[in-house]
């Protein structure tokens, strides 16, 4: 037997190992204890309307094995922003608006603590934000021993012009991929992100246009991010079977990218609307899955 052969084996039983120590899905939404506000016949995507401090403190500890989260950016100042060509308020709702620095940024800690805490010992976290926001995060994590990974630039490609004349164009937004602690072994589908990059080596520069219009069909949060952006990191930071978890779950864009790759998702949001656009959004999902399948069927019968 080869070394690469004995090493691949000893790697196999260092996963399993490492699995069983794990909490399963059924365990962690046991140790919730909430009502869940929507749940999949296959009992593998859940939302819960409750404040996400709270149903982090009931998750078991080492039982994530990826978060994304897009906090509030606290950018609610009664300013103003283009929207579709037109003027519009930047007001997001009381959510995001800033009870100042401290305050912010005890809140970043506050539940960049518990994300710690609940990732599995080589899982990871990725947080979105712009200027208002991730440089707090960014300290946040070093403060708590989280090991920073990357920092993405995400390119929105078709951005909204700055009314003002007195910027530059905001065009981008940060993402920071963390691990749980300097002693991590992070998974990194290196493979396939080299794939999807034409054979080469992805940057951290990635050039993705905001949501389509078929996005926002059943209605949009402020927010939200463009599912081929979720798809990446959900296929760049997961395998099979694993479990992701948003905070501030918001239209659900996270588990729909889980979900479409065969995931297991947990979804936080206090918001019913938004919630139930997710519900909509996974049920339309659902019956495109559906049609797809039935068209394979068809075809192959015929």
């Amino acid at each position: 037997m080869s070394d690469s052969s004995i090493r691949m084996n000893l790697d196999d039983y260092v996963e399993i190992d490492y699995l069983s120590m794990k909490a399963s899905y059924s365990k962690i939404i046991n140790k919730i204890n909430l009502k869940p506000f929507f749940s999949s016949k296959d009992d593998k995507f859940k939302l819960f309307r409750a404040n996400c401090l709270d149903v982090m403190d009931s998750i078991p500890p080492d039982s994530i094995d990826m978060i994304f989260a897009d906090p509030p950016y606290f950018l609610s100042n009664g300013g103003m922003t283009c929207h579709a060509g037109k003027r519009v308020s930047v007001n997001k709702g009381k959510w995001d608006k800033s009870k100042g620095i401290e305050e912010n940024h005890k809140f970043n800690l506050e539940w960049l603590k518990r994300c710690q805490n609940i990732l599995a010992e080589n899982g990871t976290v990725w947080v979105s934000g712009t200027s208002h926001v991730i440089f707090s995060i960014g300290f946040a994590m070093q403060e708590l021993g989280l090991k920073i990974l990357n920092d993405i630039a995400w390119d929105k490609v078709n951005p909204p012009p700055n009314l003002s004349c007195r910027y530059f164009t905001h065009t981008t937004e940060t993402i920071i991929w963390a691990a749980k602690n300097k002693k991590s072994k992070h998974y990194f589908n290196y493979a396939l992100m080299r794939k999807m990059n034409n054979n080469k080596q992805m940057k951290s520069l990635w050039h993705i246009k905001a949501p389509r219009s078929e996005e926002k069909i059943y209605g949009k949060h402020p927010t939200q991010k463009p599912m081929e952006l979720l798809e990446r990191i959900v296929l760049a930071s997961t395998k099979k079977g694993d479990i992701v978890l948003d905070p501030f779950n918001g239209s659900g864009t996270t588990g729909l990218a889980a979900h479409k790759y065969d995931r297991k998702y947990i979804g936080i949001e206090l918001e019913k609307d938004y919630l139930d656009v997710s519900v909509k959004r996974y049920k339309d999902a659902i019956k495109q899955q559906d049609f797809l399948k039935d068209k394979i069927f068809i075809g192959a019968k015929g």
